[in-house]
This record gives structure tokens, sequence and C-alpha cells, in this order.
């Protein structure tokens, strides 16, 4: 990596200094491939999940020059101003550190000096063990589940978590206990003194209950906070790192499913634990009860079982109900997505009524089957409220009785009481929280389905990973089928092209040009054969690596929603304006940015909808110019574009592809005029190949099929 480079990614260089120094190997492609960034750098909350890509861990401290530990250095120090560096040593007032700029230099600075620059904040990054393949039969270790597993690393506030939740249970007691002796011992002997004492006693436990419930909900929001920004993380990351080849189909129905994952954050978030907790301490107070006495314990038990078994019956229906509400909101979701992409179509072919019609159909479906699940959960709910003051008053009712053969007192009844409530207020709760438990079922099915696709190998920091791409790219008897198409897209193709060549693909609609563009970037995998560049497999190297240095010009270019400037930069988040203000110029971008009040900060809309579509397509091609890549693939690049445009761009096109490799997919002759050598395609095979003026005097003698001119 240049100075330049280093300077721009100081969290990343850090790294690569201390992997270097633990001698493991290190891949920037790898370390910033699908994390969180900014200026194209690691962020400090994506560092760790970066360090753990080579088996390293990583861990923020907030420590002071004077208490670092010295034994684990070299540490990442955060500098002020975005920066960073690697310190390496301290000696008294002297500290040795390696800034990014300088990579493996190291220099000297004084304490003082650096401690006006710190933030306060630094990362202890120290190497994991990892054993070999030689030990793999020793212990089998999973991975860990992609929810459970983070879930798990918030252990020691659940068990804070439980550990107030014993303390809240057994000052529970205090009340009845209160009760019991207020009735019992205070009344009949007017023992003031004594009454005064328990008042302030139960003040206390009540004010420190009060305190540890406060606590409690702190601390479960607070796992809940950490869990969700980590697994929601996890979710997206994984989404975008899936292949082509297990794209969904209805991107509504998708995006529905990744966001379903908020039912799961409310459920982990909610009462949902506090109950669990409280679960165990039913038996508690059972036992407390029967000790007043054991009949008062009968009716408490009755109403639990009775609550216990409705709600079992009721599983599979509010199971049943939950996946089918969910399916239909998935499918409505996909419906409103691809109307509002396909307004203008809609628009014009006055198919609203069409929309409208699924829409309300749906929503009809949705609400009557949300009502059903209300109407069974609630029902839940509201037995549960039955029983437990059914259960109460049965108390009382055998509770005079008992009093009444002098087995127990008054006191011991109202304590009784107010334990029964307290025994069966977890139980109700777990019914209530059944529906909401069903809904977070399902949406964890959904969710595994998605964390379970096979994803591409950009965070592998065993992947290949050059410092440079040549440009040689070889087809070798590659043929390809895309999912659920059963016909071979490309046949037994053989195809090589040099590093700096100049090559046009000619052929039908459907021949299978563009499918050897989406191939060379690694977007799918050949079904035989190998795609080879600079002489390794495709399948080895690091896709970010292979899209760092191959720029793609799409045929129908797609913009983001943003600026034309976030646009531009898409593809290189450390360029500067240098490179904007090339770019722009290049693709005849400049005149549009010098008539817009708001220059390369105007808005260019959803999918690119402000501009023409010479304009977006103009933008496509000056965001794959802005990284200079290596290798350019253009497909259809000028198909939108006017004349006159055309060869403005076509001129700018041979001044900065002459030590590229250029391959271009195209139907207009003019365009061949940036290029020495052509291949022609017909049912995805190679039909021609050869200099520009032999094949296209083959073509024009009807030699060779599969050619279309313009």
């Amino acid at each position: 990596m240049s100075d330049t480079q280093s300077s721009k990614r100081p969290l990343a260089t850090c790294l690569s200094i201390i992997a270097q120094y633990h001698q493991v190997a290190f891949s920037f492609d790898a370390a910033i491939a699908g994390l969180a960034q900014q200026s194209g750098d690691l962020t400090p909350s994506s560092l760790p999940t970066s360090a753990k890509r080579f088996q390293l861990s990583a861990k923020i401290y907030e420590r002071s020059l004077q208490d670092l530990n010295h034994n684990l250095l070299p540490a990442i120090l955060l500098l002020k101003d975005n920066r960073a560096c690697v310190v390496v040593a301290i000696d008294e007032d002297v500290a040795t550190i390696i800034e990014p700029e300088l990579e493996h230099g190291e220099t000297q600075l004084s304490v003082a000096d650096l401690e006006r620059q710190y933030t306060g904040l630094l990362f202890y990054v120290r190497p994991e063990f990892r054993a070999d393949k030689r030990a793999e039969d020793t212990i089998k270790r999973s991975p860990g589940h992609w929810f459970w597993s983070v879930i798990k690393e918030n252990r020691n506030i659940y068990r804070s978590v439980i550990f107030a939740s014993l303390l809240i249970n057994l000052f529970a007691l205090a009340m009845p206990i209160f009760v019991m002796n207020v009735y019992d011992r205070v009344v009949p002997n007017d023992a003031f003194s004594s009454l005064f004492a328990l008042t302030a006693g139960i003040f206390l436990v009540l004010t420190i209950e009060l305190v540890l419930k406060v606590m409690r909900v702190w601390f479960i929001d607070l796992a809940a906070n950490r869990a969700d920004v980590k697994i929601s993380s996890n979710i997206i990351r994984r989404a975008l790192g899936m292949k082509m080849k297990d794209k969904p189909q209805a991107s509504g129905s998708f995006v529905s499913n990744i966001q379903s994952f908020e039912s799961i954050r409310g459920f982990i978030g909610s009462l949902s634990v506090t109950t669990l907790v409280d679960i165990p301490f039913v038996l508690f107070f059972l036992v407390i009860i029967a000790l007043i006495n054991v009949y008062l314990a009968i009716p408490v038990v009755i109403a639990g079982v009775v609550v216990l078994l409705y709600s079992f019956f009721s599983q599979a229906k509010l199971k049943e109900l939950s996946e089918v509400g969910m399916q239909a909101g998935a499918m409505r979701n996909a419906n409103v997505y691809e109307s509002v992409s396909s307004l203008e179509t809609i628009k014009t072919f006055n198919a609203q009524h069409k929309v409208q019609n699924q829409w309300e159909k749906s929503t009809i479906f949705i609400s009557r089957n949300a009502a059903r699940m209300r109407l069974l959960a609630s029902s839940i709910t509201n037995a549960a409220s039955y029983m437990q003051q059914l259960a109460s008053i049965s108390v009382i009712v055998i509770g005079v009785f008992l009093i009444s053969e002098q087995m127990i007192s008054q006191g011991g009844l109202i304590a009784a009481y107010l334990l029964s409530a307290r025994a069966l207020a977890p139980v109700s709760q777990a019914a209530g929280l059944l529906s909401q438990f069903h809904h977070s079922s399902t949406a964890m099915d959904s969710l595994e389905g998605i964390m379970g696709r096979e994803t591409e190998r950009y965070d592998d920091a065993e992947a290949v990973s050059k410092a440079h791409i040549e440009g040689d790219i070889e087809f070798n008897n590659v043929s390809f089928q895309y999912p659920d198409v059963n016909s071979d897209i490309l046949s037994h193709v053989n195809l090589s092209i040099k590093a700096g060549e100049k090559v046009a693909v000619l052929g039908r609609n459907g021949s299978g040009k563009s499918t050897l563009a989406r191939l060379i970037l690694g977007l799918y995998q050949p079904t035989r054969g190998h795609v080879l560049l600079d002489n390794v497999d495709m399948n080895q190297l690091n896709p970010n690596l292979v899209r760092r240095h191959i720029a793609y010009v799409p045929q129908e270019p797609s913009l983001l929603f943003g600026t034309l400037k976030d646009n531009l930069l898409l593809a290189d988040a450390t360029a500067d304006n240098n490179d904007l203000i090339r770019v722009t110029n290049e693709v005849g971008l400049g005149g549009l940015v010098k008539q817009h009040p708001d220059g390369f900060n105007m808005q260019v809309g959803e999918r690119g909808s402000n501009l023409s579509g010479g304009q977006r397509q103009a933008v496509a091609i000056g965001r794959a110019l802005v990284s200079e890549p290596s290798v350019l693939l253009l497909d259809e690049p000028t198909g939108m574009l006017d004349h006159a445009s055309e060869a403005k761009i076509k001129a700018h096109l041979k001044q900065v592809t002459a030590d590229k490799t250029l391959l271009m997919i195209t139907h207009k002759m003019t365009m061949l005029d940036l290029v020495d050598r052509v291949v022609v395609m017909d049912n995805g095979k190679v039909v021609a190949d050869g200099p520009k003026e032999t094949v296209l005097e083959a073509l024009k003698q009807g030699r060779v099929g599969g050619g279309q001119r313009d």
C-alpha cells in the first residue's frame, strides 16, 4: 500500500502493522471488505471484526498513556482528527510509535506530545490460538450460532439480571411477612414500637426492590442493544455478501424477512427475559404458601396447571397463524416494492387497479389473520387472569374455614393471598408472551434461511490477494447456466485475453456476452471449467481485490440515491476532488455540474431518476474510471448516448485505456475504433476470434454467424 493510501486508511494500516509484528498474513482486501467504513477506512466499531478475520483479538479500552500494559504492546492508539498510530514502547518520557504514513518505520515522540494527540482510547490486539488440521480430530468446535453466540457474549449481564431477580423475588416475601406480623402480633398487643420497626424495614426493602427492578430493566436493555447492533450488522453483511446465484427473485419479500428481526429484538428486550427468570420462583412461592398451610396451595397449583394446559393446546394454532401472517406480509411488501419501482410502467398502462386489488386483498387477509391471532392470544391472557382471580378467591374461602378450625391466623390468610397472586403472575405473563414468541420464532426461521446462505470469500483472509492486477484473463473450457435455468448460457468457451489487449465481443441478444463479464467479475462461478485472472483461478481470489482492479459498466446502469459525487466516488471512497473533477471531464458531465446550482451535490434521485438515460450512463462510466482500474469491462457503454456524447466519451476512453485491458460488449460498429480484436459469440459459444479487420470481413461475407451490426 502506498503512503498516500496508508494515510487515508490509518486504522487498517495500523492493524496490518500489528499483524506483521505477530507474523500473521494480512490482506487489506479481506480486512475492509463488507465492513462499515469511514472514508475507505475501518471504523473503531468494525476493527475487532476485521481483526478476527486474521485470528487476532482486538478489544478497545480507555487508558491513559501511564496506565498502558507494556506486556500487551504493540497497541493501536486512537488519535484526534480520525488518526491512529501503533505504540511500540513507552520508556519514561519517550514513546516509540509507528505512524501509518511511514508504515513500518519507527519514530520517537515525547509522551507529552503524544498525550496531546491521544483521545484516551486504544486497542490491544493479540493473536488468538488456532489449532491446525492435525488437531481438528481432537476437539470439534462449531463456529457458533449467528444469534445465540452473540447472546452468549452478554452472559455476564444476564448473570446480573438473574441475581437481581433472585433478590427481587426474595424481597417479595417482605410484604406478606409484614402484613402477617401486623395482624398477628402488632394489632392484638398494641405493639406500636414493633409497628414502627416493621414499617422502617418494609420501607427499606421496597426501596431496594425498586432500585433492583430499575437496574434489571437497564441491564436487559443494555444486553439487548449490544446484541442488536452486532446481530443486525451480521444479518446485513450476510445479505450483501451472498452469492448472486442465491439472489432472491422477490426483493421486497427478502427485505421483509430481514426486517422481521425487529420482532426478535423486541422479544429479547421485553419483559420476556424477566418472565423467564421469574418462572422458577413460582415453585418457591408455592412452597412458602404450603408452609402456611398446604390446603392453600391447592387452588394455586390447579390454576397454574389449567393456564399451562390451555396455553399448550393453543400453540399449534398460534404458530400456524404467525407463519401465514408473515408470508402474507412478505408478499404484500414484495408487491409494494415492485409497484413503486415500476410506477411509470403502471401509470403508462393504467394498471393502478391491479395493484390496488392486490393490496386490498392482501390487507384484508392480513387484518383477519392478525385479528384471529390477537383473539387467541388475548384469550390466553384473559384465561390466565381469570384463573388467577379464581385462585385468589379460593384461597380466601379455604382460609376462612382454616381460621375457623384455628389452623391458620388471619395474618397467615392475608399473606397466603398476597403470595398466591405473586406466584401466578409469572405464569400469566408467560401466557401473554406466547403470541409474541411465535412471531419471533417465525422471524427466526426466516432469518435462519438468510444466514445459512453461502457467501463470497471477500472476508476470507486465506483468499489470494495481490497488490496489483495485470489484466490477463483466460476462460478454460467454461460452461455456465443460471440458477433455475436448464440450458447452458455458455458452452465450452475457451478464450484468452492478454494484459493490455483491447477486445470487443459481438453477438446476438442472449448469446452470452454479458455473462462473460459477470464471470470475470466473480459474480457467478462457472458450472464447468475455470476462469483465470493473472493465471490464478477466480475461486481463489478475494472478490474485493477483483472488483477493485476491474471496473464494470453494466448495460443498464443503476445509481444509488444520493448526490452525483456519492455515485461517482462509489467505487473508491479514498478518491479526492482531483479524481472527481478528472472523471467528470472525461465522461462529459462537466457541463451538467456547472449548470446545476448544487454542482457535485445535486441529487440524482432513486436509481438515478433525476438524470436522463445518457447522463446515468455517463455517471456509470465515470465511477468505473475513478479508481483507475487495470481492466475495463464495458457492456454497451454508449447505448443511451447521442452521437456527440458518444464521440466525446469514445475519445476519452481511447486515451484512458491505452495501458489497460479493455473488454467491450457492443452492437455499435462505431465503438470498434477502440479495439484491435473482435470475438463473436453465438448460442453461448465463441464462433470467431481474431484481428478486427479479419473478423469484420468474415462477418460481412457471411462466413461467420452470430454477428449483429448497427
